[in-house]
C-alpha cells in the first residue's frame, strides 16, 4: 500500500547510500518505515550494486511513495555516494542511514521533538548499543556529555576523544542534523576517517543533544568496509576508488583537515586558540605515525 505525506516538503530527508546490502537492508528499511514520525523522505543511492539490492529497493519503492531510488551507473565510491544522498535532500532535518542498523520506532521523534524545541542544538542522537549479524546486543555505547557544552572547543575535543577503543562516531554522525548546518561543511571526504572530521567541523558549529535512550543500534558484521578493507590502502579506495593506490599519507591528511576545519568555522580566538592547542598535543601524540607516514609514503 502506498503511503503519502502531506507537505510537499517533507520535514526530515534521510540519505541511504548503499552498496551490495542485501543482507540486512529489509530489517533497516523496516526500522525507518515504521518511525512513529512520519513526514520524512528516504533517498536511496545504489552504488551499482551486484547482488540484489536493488531489487529489494525497487520492491519497497513500489510500496511507499516516501522512497526515492537512484542506481548509479558506476561506483562512485562511498564519499561521493554519501554526499550524494545529501545534495538530493529537501528536509529542514537531515540523517544518514547504513543498509545494516536499526532505528527504534522513536528514534526520529525524539530528535525532532529536541532540535524543534532548541534553536542552539545542531545535531541530535540518541544513545546506541552494537549488535551482531543476528541482532543480538554486543556492547552499549559510552555517553558524550561534553558535546553539549557551549564552548566550542570542549565540544571539538570530546568529538576527537574516545576514553576506550569503542569509537562512537557512527552513533553521532547517523543522528539527525541541521541540513543548512551540514551545508557548511565539506561533508563527507574521500580519504579514511573523514566522517570523524566532519564530527569535528559540526561540533564547532554548535552544540549536540544525546536523547537519554537507546534506540539506535549499530550492527558489526563481516561484510562491514573496515572488515573488508583491513587495510589503509583499501580502505582509500573504499571511500574513493580513484584513490585506491595512490600515495595518501592518511595522519598527514587528516592533520590537514582537522586545521581546515578550525580556520574555517567561525570562532572567537580564545576558541581558535584552544582548538589549535589541542591539535598540537595530538600531533605530539600521534608523532611517530606522523614520521611512518612520511618514511613509508603513506
Amino acid at each position: 500500500m502506498n503511503i503519502n505525506t502531506n507537505s510537499q516538503t517533507p520535514k526530515i530527508s534521510i540519505g541511504m547510500p548503499i552498496y551490495n546490502g542485501e543482507l540486512f537492508l529489509p530489517q533497516t528499511l523496516d526500522s525507518l518505515l515504521n518511525q512513529n514520525f512520519k513526514d520524512f523522505e528516504l533517498i536511496i543511492s545504489d552504488n551499482a550494486s551486484n547482488d540484489g539490492t536493488q531489487d529489494i529497493c525497487q520492491q519497497y519503492a513500489a510500496q511507499d511513495s516516501r522512497i526515492r531510488y537512484v542506481r548509479q551507473s558506476t561506483n562512485l565510491g562511498a564519499s561521493q555516494n554519501f554526499n550524494y544522498v545529501f545534495e538530493q535532500a529537501s528536509g529542514e532535518y537531515f540523517k544518514w542511514a547504513a543498509h545494516d542498523d536499526l532505528c527504534a520506532p522513536a528514534y526520529l521523534a525524539r530528535c525532532v521533538d529536541v532540535l524543534d524545541r532548541d534553536s542552539e542544538v545542531i545535531l541530535c542522537y540518541t544513545q546506541g548499543q552494537a549488535i551482531d549479524e543476528k541482532g543480538q546486543v554486543i556492547r552499549q555505547y559510552m555517553t558524550k556529555p561534553n558535546l553539549q557544552s557551549p564552548q566550542a572547543y570542549i565540544r571539538y575535543i570530546e568529538s576527537l576523544t574516545d576514553a576506550s577503543d569503542i569509537t562512537v562516531v557512527p552513533i553521532i554522525i547517523f543522528g539527525l542534523i541541521r541540513r543548512d548546518v551540514l551545508a557548511k561543511t565539506p561533508l563527507i571526504g574521500n580519504y579514511a576517517s573523514s566522517d570523524g572530521v566532519l564530527l569535528g567541523e559540526l561540533a564547532l558549529h554548535g552544540r549536540f543533544h544525546e536523547v537519554p535512550e537507546c534506540l539506535f543500534s549499530y550492527r558489526h558484521h563481516a561484510e562491514q568496509s573496515w572488515v573488508t578493507n583491513p587495510d589503509r590502502r583499501s580502505l582509500e579506495g573504499w571511500y574513493d576508488p580513484k584513490r585506491a593506490r595512490k600515495i595518501t599519507f592518511p595522519k598527514w591528511r587528516l592533520l590537514k583537515e582537522h586545521m581546515r576545519s578550525i580556520r574555517h568555522v567561525p570562532l572567537s580566538l580564545n576558541q581558535r586558540f584552544r582548538c589549535y592547542a589541542f591539535m598540537i598535543r595530538w600531533m605530539q601524540k600521534g608523532w611517530r605515525e606522523l614520521v611512518k607516514n612520511l618514511v613509508l609514503r603513506g
